[in-house]
C-alpha cells in the first residue's frame, strides 16, 4: 500500500512540476518580439489608392506601415519624399520625388514572416538626425524597406492620417496633422499611463489633463526639484556655478553601482555647472547626489529641504525620499522600497516656477550633448524630442520599474510680444517608445492649441485663418475653451 501511494505521489509531483515549467515558459513566449505581416488600403486626397504592406509588432493592430509603399502613393503631391534605406539607417527627404526599387504596393510573399527588431535605427530627415523607432526589413529585390507608425509619419510630414474603416486609411495632404486628446482618451490611448498634462506654464492655462491629480512615482524627473534648489542656492549666494564640489565616498559608491551613470571617483572635483549638466542631460544620479551634499551637507538633510520647498510651492501630492528619483529603501529588518512621488499637476506647478524664476535653465536642457571639462567627458541628453521638435527646450526624462517611463517636456512658443513656455508632462508609460510618442502627440497638441488661440483670448497666440466655420466645430471650440478656463493652474 505504501509503495502504491508513493507512486501516486511521484506522478502527482511530476505533473505539478511539468505544469510549473509550462507556465514558466509561457511568459517568455508571450513577451518575445514578433511581427505579423499584413496589408491595408490607403487612399490619398488626390484619389490615389493602393495596397500598403504593414507589420503589426508584437500585438495585433500595433501597426507599422511601409514607407516605400506610402512614398509611391505620395509621389507628385506636396508631401512627396525620396527615401534611402540601408540595413540600419534611413534618409527621408521631403519634397523630392521617389524612385521605386521594385516590390512596392504588393502584398507580402506567401508564408513570409520577417524576423526583425523594433529599434531606434539611424534616421535623418533632410540631413537632420531625428529619433523614431522603426523596423527595417530586407526586400526580395535586395533593397531594404522601413516601417513606421502612422502618427510618426504624420508628424514628420504634417499631414492628416485617419482610419475611416477597418483595414483602410486615408491621407489628406492638404490638412495639417491634428491631435485631439479627447478623442485619444475616448479610444483608451491614455489608459496605460499614470497621468498626463499639457498647458502653458507662462499663464498657468491647462490645455488637457488626464489623471493629473493622482500622485505616482516620478523617477529621475525628481532631478528638476534638485535643479530648482541648486539654482536657489546659487541665487542666494550659497553656491556659484563656477564653484567646485568634491566627490564624496557616497557619491563615488553610487557611481560604481548599477545605478551609476557617470564614472566618478572620491576626491574628484567638478563645478556646480558641470554637476547640473550631468544631472539634467544624461540623468546622472551621482551628480544629483553631489549637488544635494554641496547644498545641505548630506542627502538626508537635503531631502528635508526638498519636502519643505515642495510645501512652499503648494505641491500637495509631492513626497521626496532622495535627490535623484532612484528607489529608496528604509533601514528596517524588512526594508520598505519607496520612490519619490508627485502628481502631474504638482509637476506643472514646479516646472512653471522653475521656468519663470530661472529661465536660463533651458540653456542646459536644450543641449543635445555637452562636455564636462573636469572629466574630459561628453554626455548626451536623454530627451528624444529635442531631435524631433524644433520648439523643444527640455526638460527631463525618468524611468524606474515602478514609475514606468516618464518625460517632462518644455517648448517655446512665440506669443508676439513675449515667448511662452509650454509644458507637456507624461508619467508612467510602458516604455521609452511610448513615452516619446505620447509626449510628441501632446506637444503637437499644445502648440496647435497655443497658436489657434480662443475667441476671447487672441493674445494666446496668432489666430489662423482656418477657424471653424460650421456650427458643430464652433460649438466644440467654445466647449473646449470653457473647459480650459475651468482648468487653470496659476504659476508660482
Amino acid at each position: 500500500m505504501k509503495n502504491k501511494l508513493k507512486n501516486i505521489l511521484q506522478k502527482i509531483n511530476v505533473f505539478i512540476l511539468s505544469a510549473v515549467l509550462v507556465c514558466a515558459m509561457l511568459p517568455v513566449r508571450a513577451d518575445a518580439a514578433y511581427e505579423i505581416p499584413g496589408t491595408c488600403q490607403i487612399q490619398t486626397d488626390s484619389g490615389a489608392q493602393n495596397t500598403v504592406k504593414t507589420l503589426d509588432y508584437s500585438y495585433d493592430r500595433n501597426t507599422y506601415f511601409s514607407l516605400r509603399d506610402i512614398a509611391v502613393l505620395l509621389n507628385g503631391t506636396e508631401k512627396s519624399f525620396s527615401l534611402e534605406v540601408t540595413k540600419n539607417a534611413v534618409a527621408l527627404n521631403p519634397g523630392n520625388a521617389y524612385t521605386p526599387v521594385g516590390g512596392e504596393n504588393t502584398p507580402w510573399e506567401s508564408g513570409e514572416n520577417p524576423d526583425i527588431a523594433l529599434r531606434r535605427n539611424e534616421f535623418k530627415i533632410a540631413g537632420q538626425t531625428v529619433y523614431y523607432y522603426t523596423l527595417i526589413a530586407a526586400l526580395p529585390s535586395g533593397s531594404y524597406d522601413c516601417f513606421m507608425m502612422a502618427a510618426d509619419l504624420a508628424l514628420i510630414l504634417d499631414m492628416d492620417i485617419t482610419a475611416p474603416a477597418p483595414g483602410s486609411f486615408r491621407i489628406d495632404t492638404q490638412t495639417p496633422f491634428d491631435v485631439s486628446p479627447a478623442a485619444l482618451e475616448s479610444a483608451g490611448y491614455f489608459y496605460g499611463v499614470n497621468g498626463v498634462l499639457a498647458g502653458d506654464a507662462t499663464t498657468g492655462e491647462i490645455y488637457y489633463q488626464y489623471q493629473s491629480d493622482m500622485p505616482c512615482p516620478i523617477a529621475s524627473t525628481s532631478k528638476l526639484m534638485t535643479c530648482l534648489m541648486t539654482m536657489d542656492a546659487v541665487s542666494s549666494g550659497q553656491l556659484s556655478l563656477e564653484q567646485t564640489v568634491t566627490v564624496s565616498d557616497v557619491a563615488a559608491s553610487l557611481s560604481a553601482s548599477s545605478d551609476g551613470v557617470i564614472p566618478l571617483e572620491a576626491g574628484q572635483q567638478l563645478t556646480v555647472q558641470e554637476l547640473l549638466v550631468g544631472a539634467l542631460l544624461p540623468s546622472s544620479n551621482e551628480c544629483a547626489l553631489s549637488l544635494a551634499e554641496a547644498i545641505a551637507g548630506s542627502e538626508d538633510a537635503f531631502v528635508q529641504m526638498m519636502n519643505q520647498r515642495a510645501a512652499e510651492l503648494g505641491l500637495s501630492q509631492a513626497v521626496f525620499y532622495n535627490s535623484n528619483g532612484l528607489p529608496s529603501y528604509t533601514g528596517d529588518a524588512v526594508p520598505s522600497k519607496r520612490q519619490n512621488r508627485m502628481s502631474a499637476q504638482d509637476m506643472f506647478r514646479l516646472v512653471s516656477h522653475l521656468l519663470k524664476v530661472y529661465p536660463q535653465i533651458t540653456d542646459i536642457t536644450s543641449m543635445k550633448s555637452a562636455t564636462l571639462p573636469s572629466l574630459d567627458l561628453e554626455v548626451r541628453n536623454t530627451n528624444p524630442l529635442l531631435h524631433n521638435l524644433p520648439e523643444a527646450t527640455g526638460l527631463k526624462t525618468g524611468t524606474t520599474n515602478k514609475s514606468g517611463a516618464c518625460l517632462v517636456t518644455s517648448l517655446t512658443a512665440d506669443g508676439g510680444s513675449a515667448a511662452h513656455d509650454l509644458v507637456v508632462i507624461v508619467f508612467g508609460t510602458e516604455d521609452s517608445i511610448e513615452r516619446g510618442r505620447v509626449s510628441a502627440l501632446l506637444a503637437r497638441y499644445a502648440l496647435q492649441t497655443f497658436y489657434a488661440g480662443t475667441p476671447d483670448s487672441p493674445e494666446s497666440g496668432t489666430v489662423p485663418a482656418n477657424l471653424p466655420t460650421h456650427a458643430e466645430a464652433a460649438v466644440d471650440r467654445i466647449l473646449q475653451t470653457a473647459r480650459k478656463h475651468a482648468q487653470t493652474i496659476q504659476p508660482s
